[in-house]
């Protein structure tokens, strides 16, 4: 049941679901073009201050690809929700807490197996809580997510006593540092011909892959598209909402976990302050990416593209000695763009 002040959300679903050309420049030839013109950049400026190429080499690109990662693996996550038409400010704790746990249960002596096993079940949880409470109290996710932000950094300070846990060394297997080392011991690939990349980059890969097959293929994806795109009208066809909001916050969850696997692969501790303020770069990367905060609109592919933008800006603006302050102003400047376009493609979509 389509009503006239519908239709254009029907249309623009149609389109995201579709080859439409709005969906390929916003969320596919876009942001890569982007990607393509900042490597370009920092490429040859590298070249022209320190008059030899180190930018891009092969030993870079592993380093952006493993720094990279990490926040695309959430980002994932954060996808699926903002394609439903939802938000997640508690992402950067969540992945905290849950890099926590995992420390915690290793500096008790379980084993790793038991460890990564409560901590992607904590990012579950607390994805699902999320949802629950989104469902139930029927409040706008912004301040339902703002509020579980801070009860779970809380939780995550009760379990670590208010300190960083480290668990003996002992305690930790070679292969999970592995995952983000950016000189990578195993080859993965048939021939060394070919860059080779840490355990952990194609973990990401195969992670996105999967979620792009289900968000095009399967009934979840189509419900997930319908549900950003008209919640009243997704509701009035019959899909059960508040059972896929919770769902969607759920698979969130998991890649919470999973990215707070990679998180404590990289420290090497459980630290709870160290997600605060880490949700604003997955939801970054989503909207650098094409992604909407209107909903309705998402790609995995860019979504990788919009981390490694903000990756490679990062990584190059170190090799130019430029300070901290002005990497965050780009990226800030970024932001803001791509939200003036996504708003600019909203309003072409109504008129």
């Amino acid at each position: 049941m389509t009503t006239p002040e519908s239709a254009p959300k029907a249309e623009e679903i149609r389109r995201s679901r579709g080859g439409g050309i709005w969906r390929f420049l916003g969320t596919t030839l876009g942001p890569l073009m982007a990607l393509a013109s900042v490597v370009a950049f920092f490429g040859v400026a590298d070249t022209l201050k320190a008059g030899d190429d180190t930018f891009l080499t092969v030993a870079n690109l592993r380093t952006i690809a493993v720094h990279t990662a990490p926040v695309a693996v959430a980002a994932l996550g954060m996808t699926i929700i903002i394609i439903a038409g939802g938000i997640d400010l508690s992402a950067g704790t969540a992945l905290a807490l849950c890099a926590t746990v995992m420390a915690h249960c290793l500096n008790v002596e379980l084993s790793v197996g038991l460890a990564i096993f409560a901590c992607l079940a904590t990012g579950i949880v607390a994805g699902l809580l999320n949802g629950l409470l989104i469902s139930a109290l029927r409040v706008v996710p912004f301040i339902v997510t703002l509020g579980t932000m801070t009860v779970y950094l809380g939780i995550a300070k009760l379990i670590a006593k208010e300190t960083t846990i480290r668990p003996p060394l002992k305690q930790i297997p070679d292969w999970l540092p592995a995952l983000v080392d950016p000189t990578p011991k195993t080859q993965w690939l048939i021939t060394d011909t070919l860059p080779n990349f840490a355990s952990g980059v194609w973990l990401a890969l195969v992670l996105a892959v999967l979620l792009a097959a289900l968000l095009r293929y399967s009934v979840f994806g189509r419900y997930v598209f319908a549900l950003g795109s008209n919640e009243s009208t997704a509701r009035l066809c019959g899909i059960p909402v508040p059972l896929y909001k919770i769902a969607v916050y759920g698979l969130a969850g998991l890649f919470i976990g999973i990215a707070g696997v990679y998180q404590f692969a990289k420290l090497s501790s459980g630290n709870p302050i160290a997600g605060t303020g880490q949700e604003l770069k997955f939801i970054a990367a989503v909207v650098i990416g094409g992604g909407s905060l209107s909903g309705g609109r998402g790609s995995v592919l860019g979504t990788l593209t919009g981390a490694a933008i903000m990756t490679v800006i990062t990584n190059g603006c170190t090799m130019l000695g430029i300070k901290n302050p002005v990497q965050d102003i780009l990226i800030g400047v970024i932001i803001i763009g791509a939200v003036t376009v996504d708003q600019i493609r909203q309003r072409r979509l109504l008129s």
